[in-house]
């Protein structure tokens, strides 16, 4: 069938006519905006056989340029309806296309190739929501059944299994940046900020160490904790 104007169909799956369009086909005399208004008291309701939609058009006066115009999208039912109303043949034309249209949408085949549709359409929406929760519904579930802290180093291979691969030097470089180990050099570099620690991500354990000569020295290593593990997966898996 030869589309003599075009139909949209919306996300509700229903068909729509620009009322411009429409106006244009008809070869009305009468400007849009006072057409459009005499029209509507024939008993039309916004929001229900039409809504009002704003159009940006070049504007082909000397000064050229963008403007915006309104336009309507109405149901197919308004289109016939307003067709029949103009009581011309190209009124009748159009009311008659209409009529075919909607035969050949209500035919029982394309209503279930529209449903097969829809359905793919949802099931691929859904399968996308999967992948992209996934990684953070199996890094939770590790997470709850462990509370155990973890060394800096086994953090980035847990941050890689979740699908960032960011590498220990460069995740120690990451959280000196980001102001959660301390970035000045000394005895207390690699160590965790006090916002860190506020935020309860790392613990810092502390092993003593006795030598041969007698002394005895304290060796300090950051270990994220279960709450520091997932606030860093999700940070990164976020990004």
């Amino acid at each position: 069938m030869k589309e003599l104007i075009k139909v949209s169909v919306n996300e509700n799956d229903e068909q729509l006519v620009s009322g411009r369009e429409l106006h244009e086909f008809l070869l009305v005399g009468t400007p849009y905006k006072r057409w459009f208004e005499r029209i509507t008291e024939y008993g039309f309701a916004e929001n229900v056989d039409f809504t009002v939609i704003a159009k940006n058009v070049h504007d082909e006066t000397a000064f050229g340029g963008v403007r915006t115009v309104t336009d309507h999208a109405m149901t197919l039912d308004m289109a016939k309806e307003i067709s029949m109303i103009q009581r011309t043949d190209k009124g009748k034309q159009a009311r008659q296309y209409f009529i075919q249209l909607e035969k050949a949408w209500n035919n029982p085949e394309m209503v279930v190739q529209r449903a097969l549709q829809i359905q793919t359409k949802k099931v691929e929406a859904l399968q996308l929501e999967n992948e992209q929760l996934r990684p953070k519904a199996l890094f939770a579930d590790a997470v709850s059944v462990s509370h155990t802290s973890i060394l800096i180093g086994e953090l980035a291979k847990l941050i890689k299994q979740n699908g960032v691969d960011v590498g220990a030097k460069r995740l120690f470089s990451w959280l000196r940046e980001k102001g959660y180990l301390i970035k000045r050099k000394g005895t207390d570099w690699n160590m965790p900020t006090q916002k860190s620690m506020d935020l309860e991500l790392f613990e810092v354990k502390e092993t003593t160490i006795a030598r041969s000569d007698g002394s005895v020295s304290i060796s300090k290593t950051p270990k994220v904790t279960g709450k520091g593990q997932i606030y860093f997966v999700n940070k990164f898996l976020s990004e």
